[in-house]
């Protein structure tokens, strides 16, 4: 398996290569469709719109998110087409972190004349205990 960090840095790559090729001002799925394309291209496991179920906490199911894309079954991809990313760009891609029990996450606007990508990483409580 690959390391998470080396798998980042090809999905960036890959994210950049769309950016500079199609440039700014299309609508989000046309990104992400051209994101999952090349990731397949690339030889990498991607699932898209991945549903992630939110739980209370007595297990009770409350809501469900779809997740852009979830390569590798181990990083969760936020695509973006805004001027630039902001706090309520951050929380959704945490949110899904959180409820998915995934660490790893990369938040990429492709809206901006400036290619924006973000990573995330969020610590479980429960594995920090144990």
């Amino acid at each position: 398996m690959e390391d998470i960090r080396n798998l980042c840095d090809r999905v960036r790559q890959i994210a950049y290569d769309i950016h500079v090729y199609h440039g700014h001002g299309h609508l989000e799925k046309v990104y992400e469709n051209a994101l999952y394309h090349r990731v397949r291209k690339a030889g990498l496991e991607v699932e898209q719109q991945t549903p992630i179920k939110v739980y209370d906490e007595d297990g009770t199911l409350i809501g469900d998110y779809f997740a852009d894309l979830l390569i590798e079954g181990r990083l969760i991809i936020e695509l973006k087409t805004a001027k630039s990313l902001a706090a309520e760009h951050e929380a959704q891609i945490l949110g899904y972190l959180k409820s998915s029990r995934l660490q790893h996450g990369l938040l990429i606007n492709f809206g901006s004349f400036k290619f924006e990508i973000r990573k995330f990483l969020w610590e479980h409580p429960e594995k920090l205990l144990s």
